[in-house]
């Protein structure tokens, strides 16, 4: 099995997802720098799975990062295709385009840890079924994904949807459960880059306590997440 991850920045990668998939046997990962490499070590259509993750820009940053179209209509080309694909945050705002919706500001940022509940879809997804009724996540972001058509909500918080899945294959997932400690650090560190955190007031060290209480429960929780799309995705 072969598994792409598209990464858009070096801080913002597949995290504990890539210990995930490598610690799966028969599993080939392969890593993708989007926003410096412009072509991809393989043909996407060729692999069994991709995973595409976050980053600093936005989704309607297409200007500044021309690369960004060029993703979205990948992603439209492997959905047509019925590869299994998992989108986390900008990832999950790319896929949520490419699937119809149109990705906007939420009402506030979310940076920092929210509580998330599933829908009742959810909590029959095999994905994050076993994550019911809810949890705290780990959030970093001022955009949101409205419900792309024809794609089932899994899970909401109180600012906006959080996760979703089109059709049996595709998933979309707002919060960062693939976030390592380190990544996590090196955010917290590098707040004051985001301007809305600025504006919002976070209290670097409030969360940098907070995530070192919580970072080792997160990451078991994004560890089995993975292992989870990585079985859809290989059935």
């Amino acid at each position: 099995m072969r598994v792409l991850a598209i990464v858009h920045q070096r801080d913002a990668g597949p995290g504990v997802f890539g210990d995930a998939i490598r610690s799966r046997g028969g599993v080939e990962l392969d890593s993708w720098l989007r926003a410096e490499i412009d072509s991809p070590p393989a043909d996407p259509a060729g692999y069994d799975a991709v995973l595409t993750f976050g980053g600093a820009m936005h989704v309607d940053h297409e200007e500044r990062h021309p690369w960004l179209r060029e993703e979205k209509e990948l992603l439209a080309q492997l959905l047509d295709r019925g590869v299994p694909l998992l989108g986390v945050c900008l990832g999950a705002q790319l896929l949520a385009e490419a699937a119809g919706a149109t990705p906007r500001r939420a009402s506030e940022p979310e940076i920092g840890w929210h509580r998330v509940v599933l829908t009742a879809e959810g909590a029959d997804d095999p994905l994050l079924g076993p994550l019911a009724p809810g949890f705290e996540a780990f959030q970093w972001h001022s955009y949101e994904f409205p419900l792309p058509p024809g794609a089932t909500p899994l899970a909401r918080s109180d600012v906006c949807l959080q996760a979703y899945r089109l059709d049996r294959s595709a998933w979309g997932i707002q919060f960062h459960a693939e976030v390592s400690p380190a990544d996590a650090e090196a955010w917290i560190a590098d707040y004051r880059s985001d301007e809305d955190a600025v504006r919002i007031g976070i209290d670097p060290e409030e969360l940098r306590r907070r995530t070192r209480d919580s970072i080792a429960a997160w990451n078991a929780l994004g560890t089995e997440l993975c292992a989870r799309f990585v079985e859809a995705a290989d059935r």
